[in-house]
């Protein structure tokens, strides 16, 4: 059985499984991307880059009648000094799930190959320029982070659009849990992220996050206090936002509204 509510501001609907979730997050994603089509010339996505995401990118990449020729895309993280081919790279995996399947009108990607990592910010914040975002397809970690925007470098009135990060221990073990890496001293110490203002610029966020190790993230999103201790709760401030969630990721919430 389906659960829908709504905390503070923020949408939540929480399904059976994982594949429900999925479908159902790229069916509304459809509907709400098609109908801005009607109404502009060419939409912005900014994509995140996950496991969690597997089940949603597949779906909305397979749904008819979505003019792709008119939507320029982003993503919102990338590993600083990997190899320009590995599998773990954001803008690879993101390649592989969406970018070569569907004819965007731009793809647009963050360089964590750059040996200046600043310079490679400061080019992706002229490409959030040119591209002002629209829509926000993202995930949670479970340390709570949005983008790379980790607890201990997460700042709700950042001034930047783009930033270097160190990635906490927990967000580097989340690597290894998701499969990600075998071990935790491949996982690259340092990322470039947007950061948390430049992802809630979008006019609308859809938020994917299954699974039982995400259960105490999604929990603290929901009905923890609105801080950078867990950096997902600003979810609940934005207007327009909805996290999508199934039943494993949900459990510890579920718990909570049951007591």
């Amino acid at each position: 059985m389906n659960t829908e509510l709504k905390k503070d501001k923020l949408n939540v609907k929480i399904y059976d499984t994982r594949k429900q979730m999925g479908e159902n997050a790229a069916e509304e994603a459809a509907i709400y991307l098609k109908n801005l089509l009607s109404k502009q010339e060419q939409v912005n996505i900014i994509f995140a880059a996950a496991p969690s995401q597997n089940e949603f990118l597949e779906s909305l990449a397979i749904t008819p009648g979505i003019e792709w020729k008119r939507i320029n895309a982003l993503h919102m993280d990338e590993y600083i000094g990997l190899d320009k081919n590995a599998p773990q790279g954001f803008g690879n995996f993101l390649k592989d799930r969406i970018f070569d399947k569907v004819p965007f009108k731009s793809v647009n990607y963050l360089d964590g190959q750059d040996p200046d990592p600043v310079r490679a910010c400061k080019a992706y914040e002229k490409v959030l320029s040119e591209f002002p975002v629209d829509i926000v397809f993202m995930g949670i970690g479970e340390n709570g982070h949005i983008a790379f925007n980790d607890p201990h470098v997460a700042d709700f009135n950042d001034t930047k659009g783009v930033k270097i990060v160190d990635l906490d221990d927990k967000c580097r073990h989340q690597q290894v849990n998701d499969g990600c890496f075998k071990y935790i001293d491949e996982v690259p110490t340092h990322a470039l992220t947007l950061t948390i203002p430049a992802l809630l610029k979008a006019t609308r966020i859809f938020c994917i996050v299954p699974a039982q190790t995400k259960a105490w993230a999604v929990n603290e999103t929901l009905t923890g206090k609105i801080s950078e201790h867990c950096p997902a709760s600003i979810l609940r401030t934005h207007p327009h936002a909805t996290l999508y969630a199934d039943k494993d990721s949900a459990a510890l919430f579920l718990q909570f509204l049951n007591r």
